[in-house]
C-alpha cells in the first residue's frame, strides 16, 4: 500500500508543480484541447455508429428470440464503447505528447533542473525527436491493442467480464498511460521502450498508484485538458524514482 500511496503522491506533487507554474500549464493545455476535440468528434462518431456496427458483426442474432439478441447485442455495445473509451485515454496521451512535444520536453526538463542531476539528454533534432516518439508510441499502442482483445474476450465470460475484466483493464491503462508520460523523461535519458517498460513494471504498484487515478481522471470531459501539463511533471518525478538517482539537486523541488 505504501507504493501505490507513493504513486498518488506524486500524481498530486506533479499537478502542484503546474499549479505553481502558470504560464507553462497554460500553455501545456493547448495541445491537449486541440487533441481533445479531434477525440471528441471520433467519440462521437463511435456512440452513433456503435448500433449498426454490432448489428452488422453479429447476423447469426438476427434469428435468436427476444430478449437474447438484444441483451447480446446491448452487452457488445458495452463492450466496445468502453473498450474505446479506454483505448482513447491512452492514445490520446500519446497523441498530445506528439502534438506538445517541445513544450512538453520543457516540462520536464524543468523539473528534472529543479530536483538536481539533470540529464543534458541525447543530441536529437526536433524532427528525430517527432519520429523517435511516434514509432515508440506506435509500439505501446499495439500493446495496449493486444491486451484490448484479450480483456474484450474475457468481456464475455459471465460475472468475470463485469467485474474483475473492467477492473484489470483500469490497471492495464493506468499502467501503459504512465509508461507514455514518463517517456519524456525517460527519453532525455535514453532508455529504450523495452528498458521503460522494464523498469515500471519492476515498480507496479507505484505505477499503477499514479496512473489508474489518473485513468480514472482523463474519463471525465476536459479534465484531461486540465491536468496534462501536471501529469507530465509528476511522471518526471517518477522516472527520477524508478531509475537509478542522479546527482544531489541544485535548486528546490518543485514542491518546494
Amino acid at each position: 500500500m505504501r507504493e501505490i500511496w507513493g504513486g498518488v503522491r506524486l500524481l498530486y506533487l506533479g499537478q502542484k508543480w503546474a499549479a505553481g507554474h502558470g504560464r507553462e500549464w497554460r500553455l501545456g493545455m493547448v495541445p491537449a484541447l486541440i487533441t481533445l476535440v479531434g477525440y471528441a468528434a471520433a467519440l462521437v462518431a463511435l456512440l452513433v455508429w456503435t448500433d449498426d456496427m454490432v448489428a452488422w458483426a453479429t447476423p447469426f442474432a438476427d434469428h435468436w428470440a427476444s430478449p437474447w439478441s438484444g441483451a447480446f447485442r446491448g452487452l457488445l455495445d458495452a463492450v466496445v464503447v468502453g473498450g474505446g473509451l479506454l483505448l482513447a485515454v491512452i492514445s490520446f496521451t500519446a497523441m498530445t505528447l506528439l502534438v506538445g512535444q517541445p513544450f512538453y520536453e520543457t516540462v520536464a526538463a524543468r523539473v528534472d533542473r529543479a530536483e538536481g542531476g539533470a540529464p543534458e539528454g541525447p543530441e536529437l533534432g526536433l524532427w528525430r525527436e517527432l519520429w523517435v516518439s511516434t514509432v515508440d508510441s506506435v509500439r505501446v499502442l499495439v500493446r495496449v491493442a493486444a491486451f484490448g482483445i484479450v480483456l474484450f474476450a474475457l468481456g464475455f465470460v459471465p460475472v468475470l467480464g463485469q467485474t474483475v475484466v473492467p477492473a484489470v483493464g483500469f490497471c492495464v491503462s493506468g499502467f501503459f498511460l504512465t509508461l507514455e508520460l514518463a517517456a519524456v523523461a525517460m527519453q532525455r535519458r535514453d532508455v529504450p521502450l523495452r528498458e521503460r517498460i522494464r523498469v515500471l513494471r519492476a515498480r507496479l504498484p507505484l505505477v499503477l498508484g499514479f496512473g489508474v487515478p489518473l485513468v480514472l481522471a482523463f474519463l471525465v470531459p476536459l479534465v484531461a485538458v486540465f491536468l496534462m501539463p501536471g501529469a507530465v511533471a509528476g511522471a518526471t518525478l517518477l522516472a527520477r524514482e524508478v531509475l537509478p538517482p542522479g546527482e544531489p539537486a541544485e535548486e528546490g523541488r518543485p514542491d518546494d
